[in-house]
């Protein structure tokens, strides 16, 4: 299995009038603090709050529902779980997420209002794929995996594609592409569609402090794994481990990975909604998150930043906003 730019051309087509074609901003404070130009592709405000909803629909479009009676099963600590919750709905398929008992509750909430069945499990000590692979046994149903499946890369992909097309039409190329990374699905995507649509761009990926598998798995050549399931304000970005087809595309295409703690992403929640006016989860604000901390040259270049994505409990967020945290 392997994952072209036709693959995610072919998916732009069919989320032609499902998916938000999100917009890209800047901030002129940003630029001259910097010394250069950051572009923000805002997918927090895209379908469901994330970019999720791209892999998903392009994944479950393509499903027959009068071949498929049991529906979708996903695991998911919950931006998947929105995304497949809301393209099963549109197409009329039963849905049942594996969720985290400690996701965040508006992605719980939000996950059940799109009409999914919530299943949850405790990460440190229960495996979600096996509750999840039980499920589609159980019922006849499909797995809509969080990441690894070509369908679900080339979906993310699209965000890459548009954020090419939007800065060749600024007349600038990007020097860097930072991308929030968990099981490295979405930075997959998005260093496919730059390596055919603009070559010279360098993407990265962005991962929690404690949780930088992809870094390290980058640096040793094959798929390490965190030593814990939890314990980072970015619950979107811990992955156990990369997947083995992301990581067959991102050891080849991805120029590095950085690692941003807690406080560094909150302080890009802050950075975001005081400057773009924009509202970022913690795991969305990671690549802001490393432009602000300095983890890559800005003077004199142009960078890309994914906005993964914006669903975060309204107490943290005050908490957040307040500098509690």
């Amino acid at each position: 299995m392997s994952v072209g730019i036709a693959d995610i051309e072919r998916a732009a087509e069919r989320l032609k009038g499902m998916a938000v074609k999100t917009p890209v901003l800047e901030s002129p404070r940003l630029n001259q603090r910097l010394g250069g130009r950051v572009l923000f592709k805002a997918e927090c405000l895209q379908r469901t709050g994330s970019f999720k909803f791209r892999g998903a629909w392009n994944m479950i479009s393509q499903i027959d529902p009068a071949k498929t009676p049991g529906g979708v099963v996903a695991f998911s600590s919950g931006n998947h779980a929105q995304g497949v919750a809301a393209a099963a709905g549109i197409r009329g398929l039963r849905a049942v997420i594996v969720m985290p008992a400690d996701t965040p509750q508006i992605k719980q909430e939000n996950t059940k209002g799109y009409g999914a069945e919530v299943i949850t499990y405790d990460r440190a000590s229960q495996d979600r794929e096996a509750i999840a692979g039980a499920l589609v046994k159980e019922r006849g149903a499909v797995l809509v995996p969080p990441f690894e499946h070509e369908h679900i890369i080339a979906g993310q992909g699209t965000a890459g594609l548009e954020l090419a097309e939007d800065a060749a039409q600024r007349g600038v190329v990007l020097d860097d592409v930072l991308v929030n990374c968990s099981g490295g699905g979405l930075v997959a995507g998005v260093a496919t569609a730059f390596a055919a649509r603009s070559p010279s761009t360098k993407v990265y990926a962005v991962e929690p402090e404690g949780f930088d598998d992809t870094a390290r798995s980058l640096k040793s050549g094959v798929r390490e794994k965190n030593p814990r399931a939890s314990g980072s304000l970015l619950d979107a970005l811990m992955s156990v481990s990369p997947g083995e087809l992301t990581f067959a595309i991102n050891r080849k295409l991805l120029a590095g990975a950085f690692a941003v703690s807690d406080a560094e992403a909150c302080a890009a929640m802050r950075f975001a909604f005081d400057d773009l006016k924009l509202v970022v989860e913690p795991g969305g604000a990671a690549g802001l998150a490393a432009v602000l901390q300095g983890r890559l040259p800005v003077k004199g270049r142009t960078i890309g930043v994914i906005l993964s994505g914006g669903n975060v409990d309204a107490a943290l967020y005050a908490r957040v906003l307040k500098g509690e945290i």
